[in-house]
């Protein structure tokens, strides 16, 4: 085994003329008050790795441009779809009139482990709260299920970008296992 050089991946990369042409996982991503450009450069970078659909950034969330986040997404704000818009509510009822399902990464009283949503639960579009208080209460009463990431230790929180890299990869898994045709 060897690695691969640098010249070796980016012949396995998609142009971001390609990505124009190529079929989205369908996972919309709506940032709730996030408070960290470097969390939020983070998500943009996973964000591509992982297909999404498009990103909302939403009330006080950093956004483009910003110097941090541009240098922590390392070129992703050009290949990942993103709109900013102060209200998640108005895009929250945009999506559910697509038949969208909202999806909230929190826990709740009645969350479910990430890794149980179903193939019938896409296109979703899965919520990411504040770094310290989560998904506004106004935020969360619009979802129509919370996941959760079982945890084991004391903290019983992961850094945001962390969680949302852990939850969405789960999803593309669980989409593309159901839906064989994609590649």
């Amino acid at each position: 085994m060897r690695k691969l050089t640098p010249i070796e991946i980016e012949r396995k990369r998609h142009t971001i003329e390609e990505l124009k042409t190529i079929e989205r996982h369908p996972i919309y991503v709506l940032l709730d008050n996030i408070r960290s450009v470097y969390n939020v450069g983070s998500i943009f970078r996973t964000s591509d790795a992982a297909l999404i659909k498009k990103l909302y950034l939403t009330g006080y969330t950093p956004h483009p441009p910003r110097k941090d986040i541009e240098k922590t997404a390392l070129g992703a704000i050009e290949s990942v779809p993103w709109e900013y818009h102060k209200n998640p509510v108005d895009i929250i009822k945009e999506l559910k009139e697509k038949n969208v399902k909202i999806i909230a990464l929190e826990i709740t009283d009645d969350s479910i482990p990430y890794y149980e949503i179903k193939p019938e639960d896409f296109p979703l579009c899965l919520v990411i709260g504040n770094e310290i208080t989560g998904i506004s209460d106004e935020v969360l009463s619009m979802c129509d299920l919370a996941i959760e990431i079982p945890q084991f230790g004391i903290k019983h929180s992961l850094n945001v970008a962390v969680a949302y890299g852990i939850a969405v990869y789960e999803l593309v898994k669980i989409y593309r296992t159901s839906h064989a045709s994609v590649k």
